[in-house]
């Protein structure tokens, strides 16, 4: 048997609020196995509810597109320069990047290079856009651990030791979902059409599409009677933002803005309306129809087109995880409205069609059950536990070798 390292230092880097979740089930798997291990790095508040000792704002690393993360690149490779400096210095036992790979990745190289043993957890979308990045991945982890079954296959092509652990927000839901318990958390009439708004997490987001929609909400409001549209708000930051964008407009009495209760919100509707990224999957989860839309800053999606980046003509989660799944090539279970197509006509008009069939919706939330299942796999235990079991066999083994 290979001897434990009593007390390990394992360094963690999440990006955004998304991350943090993720850190923090995992400092809790962790724990299990190590219960004098110190953690240290970049972390948010869940991180640091577990004794996680956070050396810099997790924020700092909330950025998305190519636009935007040009704009901050030299606080960026600052960042960089002071982590990588300070974790040589620490030397932990594993450091483990969550996500943030255009930062992640560089810090995990470095410190690969100078004889750390790495762990991404998170793979980027190899799936959907330039496989080839695997190859710099494997420069940059040990080991790579991956959320959605298709991915590890995809690394293996290049060597790469990978592996699924199965993705932890399948564990937060349930297989059947209770729309009416998260009604009466809400306070909703239980007899009313429900409509979830989620506009997205970022300021960045809520500056280039709030607005719109929001539009595309009252759009749906005005052509069905007695509709209630719950808001619910990421961080503080985003619920403001979001008072702001609704005083513009006219006083709406069927608008509800929530302090969080993401999980809620969608559960408690009969459709969801969002920005594709995290939440789509989310919605997915609670088998909840809904409805996608996103646009990036036109240099971001200039750079995109000219390089060629995309792999594929779907963009949310439930649509490349049914194309992958054996659901058809050409499945669509997730209306998706990107770029010039992101306006709130065409979102109110593709939110209106899922409301007015409920036919349609009855076989996209058997899809939904359907990839439910195929994330959780046939894995043993949490997402957090398998991921903190994958990191034990690096710092075991390296002990054993020793």
């Amino acid at each position: 048997m290979p001897e434990t390292i009593p007390s390990p230092t394992i360094a963690i880097l999440a990006g955004e609020d998304s991350g943090d979740q993720l850190g923090a089930d995992l400092i809790v798997a962790l724990r299990q196995r190590y219960p004098a291990a110190r953690f240290v790095g970049i972390g948010g508040k869940r991180m640091q509810a577990q004794d996680f000792e956070s050396w810099h704002d997790i924020h700092e690393l909330s950025l998305f597109g190519f636009a935007e993360v040009v704009r901050h690149l030299p606080r960026l490779l600052k960042l960089r320069k002071t982590l990588v400096a300070r974790l040589l210095e620490t030397r932990p036992d594993v450091v483990i990047g969550i996500d943030a790979p255009d930062f992640n990745l560089g810090v995990e190289q470095r410190l690969k290079q100078a004889g750390l043993r790495t762990v991404h957890y998170v793979s980027p979308s190899v799936w959907a856009w330039r496989e080839k990045r695997a190859e710099k991945i494997g420069r940059s982890a040990d080991r790579v651990l991956c959320l959605f079954p298709m991915e590890p296959a995809i690394y293996a092509r290049h060597g790469i030791d990978a592996r699924f652990v199965g993705h932890p927000l399948a564990d937060r839901f349930a297989l059947v979902s209770d729309r009416a318990g998260a009604r009466e958390i809400l306070q909703l009439p239980h007899d009313v059409p429900v409509l979830a708004l989620l506009p997205g997490s970022r300021p960045s987001e809520l500056a280039r599409m709030g607005s719109i929609f929001i539009d595309a909400a009252r759009r749906v409001a005005a052509a069905l009677p007695g509709l209630r549209v719950v808001i619910p708000a990421a961080n503080p930051q985003v619920l403001a933002r979001l008072r702001e964008l609704l005083a513009k407009g006219p006083h709406d009495d069927h608008v509800l803005l929530f302090d969080g209760h993401a999980h809620e919100a969608m559960l408690a509707s009969d459709v969801v309306l969002l920005a594709s990224g995290t939440a789509a999957l989310e919605a997915m989860l609670a088998k909840r129809p809904m409805v996608a839309g996103y646009r990036v800053s036109p240099l971001s999606y200039r750079v995109a087109r000219a390089l060629n980046m995309l792999k594929t003509d779907v963009y949310t989660l439930p649509n490349i995880l049914a194309r992958a799944g054996g659901m058809g090539e050409n499945t669509v279970l997730v209306p998706e409205l990107m770029q010039a197509d992101f306006t709130a006509a065409k979102l109110a008009d593709a939110t209106l069609a899922l409301f007015n069939d409920s036919e349609r919706r009855g076989h996209i939330v058997a899809a939904f059950e359907q990839l439910h299942r195929a994330l959780r796999g046939e894995l043993g235990g949490r997402a957090g536990d398998q991921a903190a079991s994958a990191i034990a066999e690096l710092l075991d083994g390296e002990r054993d070798a020793t």
